[in-house]
């Protein structure tokens, strides 16, 4: 069996438990040092996983690490990816991507001169529910898919985040921060975007936060925490988007597809699995068994229950692809093409204009259950 591959964290922040709790699942890869600014944090999560700590020069410069893993606050992903590239090894990234499509094509260069992948989060649009939804599209249950809704809709996290700062300044804000999942999974299951248009808003300049220790203390809003998007695709499509921070309650669906033949109702796609529900044309809707899949089983308990969580199915799927010289499915084009949709939408809330986008992407391949199983240690 060819070796597994070499991975390697930046930074050591809550994210980073997932990936190390979660990478054990599948093959092809093998976590084996982790880095952060904060030296003393990166010795914790090392000695809580039986990992080597290392400072951020001293990862890129092993020899063991293949792959490293940029879980770092997405300011500074663009420049931290930079500097791993530039080390001579393959890239895998937290959502988002990049903040902007200069940044992306920036790394796309440095990779494609070197022969280095690049890949990035989100993973969750491989969940068996999410694949059961690809399924049942490419097999053409739902007709030609005319149209859809996406609802991300919430009061955001000042309440119950210690630091919660960042989400309310550019760079945060509900389309960056959850965007990804939404996109990501629109993408894999009808295609790229071919324009957008938008309204954003700011209703509340102030956030107060809720939380100890800083309970009390109130944070500014500098980036539009309401946005109304219109997304026509290139198939044809067109889906309305909204993402907001400031509903305190909703009865809509994560996502809806409309198609010639039935709707498709659609879980929160931030997780792998959830319900799914069906229509036959106008027939009272269905709800779905849960897809033999092995990323659909819940596995984890969410302040909201069970939940399926996979995360560390893209890296695994990259380790492997790597190996096996085929695309992977988290792909650098998939990851920049939802960078531009996203910060379109920012623009276009700006500008009052509709945006054309200059990035494309082919759909990835689906991954069903056996697709799946091959990822997975044989238990």
């Amino acid at each position: 069996m060819a070796r597994a591959l070499g991975i390697g964290v930046i930074g050591c922040g809550n994210i980073s438990k997932t990936y190390f709790l979660l990478a054990v699942l599948f093959r092809g890869m093998e976590m084996r040092a982790c880095a952060d600014m904060n030296m003393d944090a990166a010795k914790a999560r090392a000695r809580e996983f039986g990992l080597r700590a290392e400072t951020v020069e001293g990862l890129l410069m092993a020899r063991d690490i293949d792959i490293v893993v940029n879980l770092t606050v997405p300011m500074a992903h663009h420049d931290v990816s930079q500097a791993i590239l530039d080390a001579g090894k393959h890239v895998y990234s937290e959502k988002p991507f990049v903040l902007s499509v200069a940044d992306g094509l920036d790394l796309k260069r440095r990779a494609d001169k070197k022969g280095l992948r690049i890949g990035s989060a989100p993973d969750t649009f491989l969940g068996g529910s999410h694949q059961l939804a690809r399924h049942l599209v490419d097999a053409g249950k739902l007709g030609r898919i005319t149209s859809g809704t996406c609802h991300v809709l919430s009061h955001g996290m000042e309440a119950w985040h210690p630091n919660p700062d960042f989400f309310f300044q550019p760079g945060g804000g509900p389309v960056l921060d959850l965007g990804p999942y939404y996109l990501a999974d629109l993408v894999q299951l009808i295609g790229p975007v071919k324009r957008v248009a938008a309204l954003t808003s700011i209703p509340a300049r102030e956030r107060t936060i809720g939380s100890r220790p800083r309970r009390g203390e109130r944070i500014p809003v500098s980036t539009p925490t309401t946005v109304s998007a219109l997304l026509e695709f290139a198939g044809g499509a067109v889906i309305t988007f909204n993402a907001s921070w400031d509903v305190w309650a909703t009865g809509h669906a994560p996502m809806e597809l409309y198609g010639e033949e039935g709707t498709l109702f659609m879980p929160d796609p931030n997780f792998f699995g959830g319900e799914l529900r069906v229509t036959k044309r106008d027939k009272q809707a269905r709800m779905l068994p849960k897809w033999n899949h092995p990323f659909s089983p819940d596995n984890e308990i969410h302040p909201h229950g069970p939940v399926a969580n996979y995360r560390a199915a893209g890296l695994a799927d990259m380790a492997l692809a790597i190996r096996e010289g085929r695309p992977h499915r988290c792909s650098l084009d998939l990851a920049l093409h939802v960078v531009e949709v996203m910060t379109a939408m920012l623009e276009s809330g700006q500008d009052k204009k509709f945006i054309e986008m200059k990035t494309s992407c082919e759909r990835p391949a689906p991954l069903g259950p056996r697709e799946a199983r091959a990822l997975m240690v044989r238990r």
